[in-house]
């Protein structure tokens, strides 16, 4: 296996020149990165920053990379998680993926490189062969909102199953049948989740899902006015769009008032992840709210007992639904009754 100095000699440079380059540290010239890349690609070098972050000391310094700081909810996430490290005696380091892959390991990557206590982690997707090398390796990892399948750490979420069927017989009851669903990327777990949560929560009420009524988002407000004008368009629009995050109902609800429609006379929104400013929308939104901030601390937390040699549990918390008037509902609608917690093997 190829080594950094191997890197350096054939490219011709020093060992802190191609340590530069790995790093995307902005003083190296354009001709060296090119001449590092061009040797990392010919030798098959690949950095063990995993190796690396093993260590006797400790720096009481906990990473967390989460998958867009943009969304209300991991803006509260990190929030939540970086007031519980510091009350527990660490300070935090962030790094946004941007819903990336790509950036999300090399965020990873550079944090096992600053040699870090601890890693929280909400996965872009499913597929990042650098999270299982470094569960592997023997690092303090957790998973927050999103996991990884096959990558044996705790996991810290919310029952988002259950409140997607708390919402579906809700608009049931409110005798809603055309049911429409934005969904987030499938290589996420939410997003997968979410879908199939509304699926099998229409089979019950005997509705179906076409493939007409599913629109593919990303998690982001444009992909969801995208999702929305589609279904608009279709021959017989569906009653309610139900986007499965909080900027993506916000691009639904753009779209709507871009027509010239009215949320619900003219169709009805709710969304996954409630945010603050939904209750001063006209009319307020219907939403599904993960407890945001008890995750955080419990991610925290679990990351802590990992550091320090224990072996927490996995976590699921409670979601819920909070009704209020975008799908059609009466003023003085009663809200959704809460869930247990669950707790579960990692």
């Amino acid at each position: 296996m190829a080594s950094i100095k191997d890197v350096a000699a054939e490219a011709g440079v020093s060992v802190a020149t191609v340590s530069r380059v790995l790093n995307d540290h902005p003083s190296v010239s354009a001709e060296a990165r090119t001449r590092v890349l061009a040797a990392v690609e010919a030798l098959g070098y690949r950095p063990n920053a995993v190796a690396r972050s093993l260590r006797t000391d400790q720096t009481h310094t906990l990473g967390l990379v989460i998958s867009d700081v943009l969304n209300p909810y991991f803006t509260h996430l990190a929030r939540s998680v970086e007031e519980e490290a510091r009350a527990l005696g660490y300070s935090v380091i962030i790094g946004n993926a941007d819903e990336r892959p790509d950036l999300q390991d090399h965020h990873v990557r550079t944090l096992l490189d600053r040699r870090i206590d601890g890693l929280l982690v909400s996965p872009t997707d499913g597929g990042s062969p650098l999270m299982l090398e470094a569960a592997r390796a023997g690092t303090p990892m957790v998973f927050v909102d999103r996991w990884i399948a096959g990558v044996d750490v705790p996991v810290v979420r919310s029952d988002g199953r259950a409140a997607v069927h708390d919402l579906v017989r809700h608009l049931h009851g409110l005798g809603h049948r055309r049911l429409a669903i934005i969904a987030g990327p499938a290589a996420t777990t939410t997003g997968r989740e979410r879908v199939e949560a509304f699926r099998e929560a229409l089979a019950e009420y005997g509705l179906p899902l076409p493939d007409a009524y599913i629109g593919q988002g990303d998690f982001q407000a444009e992909s969801g006015r995208r999702a929305t004008e589609e279904f608009l368009d279709l021959p017989e629009p569906p009653e309610v769009v139900f986007a499965a995050d909080n900027l993506m109902a916000l691009g639904a609800l753009d779209a709507v008032r871009a027509r010239g429609l009215r949320v619900p006379d003219d169709i009805a929104l709710a969304a996954f992840d409630d945010i603050p400013w939904f209750v001063h929308t006209d009319p307020p939104i219907t939403a599904i709210a993960q407890p945001t901030g008890r995750q955080g601390r419990a991610a925290v937390r679990a990351l802590v007992d990992r550091i320090e040699g224990r072996h927490p549990e996995s976590l699921t918390l409670p979601a819920r639904l909070v009704v209020r008037r975008s799908c059609g509902e009466p003023p003085a609608q009663a809200p959704a009754v809460q869930f247990p917690v669950q707790r579960s093997q990692s």
